[in-house]
């Protein structure tokens, strides 16, 4: 029973993921690449170099490469790996097909997880339930499962869950677009605090699917304040570690460096070093300033094309809308949790002991 529930599920919902995120890192990033082609060759009209008007140009090209190929696939991908967790190789066509009628059905990325997951356990449930002569069982795994398993997934996702689904979705997106300055400040929060919660754990993905999944129904400002408050952590325990240097140990000081690389390139992992050695300070500090920064971006209408890429991305033209205010979020993030961190931490004493073995002597020494 340690299986089932949360653990298992979370499990299943991230193998899924962690497949689909190729799919839309080099889907973005070729839609991001299309539009600075797009601006170049056409100046402000490259915003528009999807529409057919441009056909056969290579800005449009590469738009109907990220946007038809890539993003097309990435619900059935998710959708299959969900399946493949649960039930092996004989759940990824069921499961696949199943993410597939999600996107015919507009029930999108939500309609891909419910997919996935109904697939997985019909597959599971008709494995376990289907008997067959010895001679027999090699039809199991290629010809029953398979039939059987696309054959409930589909009925189900065309007939019961596509269209409530779909509803739902675009009640979601209606609300996200008519979003004031104010609210969409406070859900630029909420998804910047759960990035640096537990920085690339759960929560971080759950509210970077979330924002991802939205990008196929061309809702851009979610994914933008994701990123910014995802780059974050990492840039502010670099800038710590440099302007309050006796509040890290030597090791942390040099482990800083590398946390600035990562978070100009959006690898929030980068800060998770110096959260589990000093869990109770740094990581709300790094909320806070994650919750600032995600809030800015929102309210100020900052828009992001591509769902990955960090600080390169900022040089594309038109992949971000209101790029100055994108730029002043990402510091006003980093800077936030900086101070945060140089009050919350204290100086650690003249031996320099890190916060393992006589922490409190050591760290309340120099108070």
């Amino acid at each position: 029973s340690k299986n089932a529930g949360v653990p298992a599920f979370y499990k299943h919902l991230m193998t899924g993921v962690s497949h689909m995120l190729p799919f839309v890192v080099a889907g973005g990033l070729l839609i991001a690449l299309a539009f600075a082609i797009g601006s170049f060759q056409f100046g402000d009209q490259g915003i528009f170099i999807y529409e057919d008007k441009y056909a056969g140009t290579l800005g449009n090209t590469l738009f109907k490469i990220g946007a038809n190929g890539a993003f097309g696939l990435f619900v059935p991908v998710l959708a299959g790996y969900i399946a493949f967790s649960i039930a092996d190789r004989p759940g990824l066509a069921p499961g696949m097909i199943g993410g597939f009628l999600a996107g015919l059905t507009g029930s999108g990325f939500l309609g891909g997880i419910i997919a996935g997951f109904l697939a997985g356990y019909i597959v599971l449930w008709l494995t376990r339930s289907i008997r067959l002569p010895r001679t027999l069982e090699g039809l199991k795994p290629t010809l029953l499962l398979p039939l059987l398993g696309t054959l409930a997934v589909g009925l189900l996702m065309m007939f019961v869950i596509g269209q409530p689904v779909a509803a739902a979705l675009t009640g979601l997106t209606t609300w996200l677009q008519g979003l004031g300055n104010t609210s969409a400040g406070l859900l630029g929060a909420l998804l910047g605090a759960m990035m640096a919660f537990d920085m690339g754990g759960p929560i971080n993905k759950a509210a970077y699917t979330f924002s991802t999944g939205l990008l196929g129904a061309k809702v851009y400002g979610p994914i933008a304040a994701v990123m910014a408050a995802g780059m974050t952590p990492p840039l502010a325990l670099f800038l710590a570690t440099l302007v309050f240097k006796n509040r890290f140990t030597k090791d942390e000081v040099e482990a800083g460096k590398a946390a600035g690389v990562l978070g100009v390139s959006f690898i929030t992992e980068g800060a998770i070093p110096f959260a589990a050695r000093d869990p109770l300070r740094v990581i709300p500090a790094l909320m806070a300033g994650s919750a600032a920064a995600g809030a800015i971006s929102m309210a100020a209408g900052c828009l992001l094309r591509a769902p990955h890429g960090g600080i390169f991305v900022l040089f594309i033209p038109n992949a971000v809308t209101n790029l100055p205010m994108y730029v002043v979020a990402i510091l006003a993030g980093t800077v936030v949790s900086t101070v945060m961190l140089g009050i919350l931490k204290k100086p650690l004493g003249a031996d320099g002991l890190p916060l393992m073995k006589g922490a409190p002597q050591a760290v309340n020494a120099a108070d």
